[in-house]
């Protein structure tokens, strides 16, 4: 058997897009791969706190925070922790700005600013239907992402004040507040490397944008039906909606299951 593992983005694509379940034919086929031998890791914008569900599964490999954090087991393999200071200091100008700020750690936080819209984007981009508690101790927990809520206007201000940070946009209204680099792929190559294997050996699906350097890093890449035309753009191959089968279609059709 060629391919060993696969690499599953979890909202849109392991989740029904339309009401953020898991549809039995991808619980089933999540199964199946495992029970074949294969690998398979969750890679994920969720913090592992949201991943409960997915690891009912049998999921044991979690790429979280958009590849920031990664874990095996309960075991961490690989991180991109945020020095205190530019946590500190990334928050006070966002607040002063107001504009939302949301802080990965195992689990997620957020300011005070919280506004319509930024609730709209979680629930488009995390199925969050209320905002997550506010981050009142910045030092008490290592951050491994921040995500900040800001149309390409708003971030000119951020540009001029953080000349160091680079803002790597995911969402319309979403970037990641980076110092070094982090993606699915970067975390990918990590988890390949853990367990001794090659990107000729991994397959991907994904539905996002933050899903393009993923897709093009592995053999095959698969977008799901409900994708972004960027995504579909540069897949091998397009499935049908999450909410039609796709995952379970797609699998078949390449005979993994």
């Amino acid at each position: 058997m060629k391919h060993k593992i696969i690499f599953f983005d979890v909202d849109g694509t392991i989740t029904n897009y339309k009401d953020g379940t898991i549809p039995k034919s991808t619980k089933t086929a999540i199964k199946q791969l495992l029970n074949n031998g294969f690998q398979v890791v969750a890679a994920t914008g969720r913090p592992l706190s949201m991943c409960e569900e997915i690891a009912k599964l049998g999921v044991e490999t979690f790429i979280t925070a958009n590849g920031a954090y990664v874990t095996h087991r309960g075991t961490c393999i690989h991180k991109i922790v945020l020095p205190r200071e530019t946590v500190q200091s990334f928050s006070t100008f966002a607040l002063q700005q107001q504009n939302a700020l949301t802080f990965y750690s195992e689990s997620l936080h957020m300011n005070e600013v919280q506004k319509p819209k930024v609730l709209q984007a979680l629930y488009e981009t995390l199925r969050l239907e209320e905002f997550p508690p506010i981050n009142k101790e910045l030092d008490r927990n290592e951050t491994y992402l921040l995500c900040l809520f800001a149309d390409d206007v708003e971030i000119e201000k951020y540009n001029a004040e953080f000349p160091t940070i680079q803002f790597k946009r995911w969402h319309p209204y979403i970037v990641n507040v980076l110092e070094e680099e982090v993606s699915k792929s970067v975390a990918i190559k990590k988890v390949l490397d853990y367990f001794g294997l090659t990107k000729e050996e991994a397959i991907a699906f994904g539905d996002g944008e933050n899903d393009i350097d993923m897709l093009e890093l592995v053999d095959i890449g698969i977008a799901m039906g409900n994708a972004s035309e960027a995504l579909k753009s540069i897949a091998h191959y397009v499935t049908k909606d999450s909410s039609e089968d796709g995952i379970a279609l797609a699998l078949k059709k390449y005979e993994f299951i």
